[in-house]
């Protein structure tokens, strides 16, 4: 999948220096909801784990050719997202220098119109925390229209419970 600036295409091992560059920012994963990764072995345990899955995917520069990001969808995270049964959570990030860009909105449109094309998937779900007001606007900016609010038991992973904004995505009609 590319537009004239970025292509999404799936994370390669040697994807895991960018992703430390970007990932490793304190300012990044927690408003995703997971801790900066200290180190770059750590990035790469993620690409060979968490990411490696055909419906995730990094987002690369066209320009460099570097992955700035991350976005994919798939089985509802344990993140107290009130999802339909086989309804896809929806995820997306990228590093600090991108931000403000429209890069996350161009991503997820991109991916969006790939689900489309080549699922029966009838709507997604998504949510970011209350204080990240870009993430949504992201989803807004897509379709996404808001279904009210949770809090997104986050005590492992960063050490305080925090209310999250639900936003969903109808594709076809149920």
């Amino acid at each position: 999948m590319k537009t004239e600036r970025i292509t999404l295409r799936h994370w390669l091992e040697t994807d895991a220096k960018a992703l430390y560059k970007y990932a490793s920012d304190p300012e990044v994963g927690p408003r995703a909801g997971w801790q900066p990764h200290k180190s770059e072995e750590e990035s790469l345990e993620i690409i060979r784990t968490v990411f490696n899955n055909p419906t995730t995917w990094a987002i690369v520069w066209n320009e460099t050719g570097e992955a700035i990001g991350a976005i994919g969808y798939g089985p509802s995270c344990d993140c107290s997202l009130p999802a339909r049964e086989g309804e896809p959570t929806v995820g997306y990030w990228v590093g600090k220098p991108y931000w403000g860009k429209g890069i996350c909105t161009e991503a997820l449109r991109l991916m969006i119109a790939h689900i489309r094309e080549t699922t029966v998937i009838r709507s997604l779900i998504s949510g970011h925390f209350t204080d990240n007001h870009a993430s949504g606007r992201v989803m807004e900016k897509c379709g996404f229209v808001a279904t009210g609010e949770t809090v997104f038991d986050n005590s492992l992973h960063l050490g305080e419970n925090r209310p999250i904004r639900v936003l969903r995505l109808e594709l076809k009609s149920l």
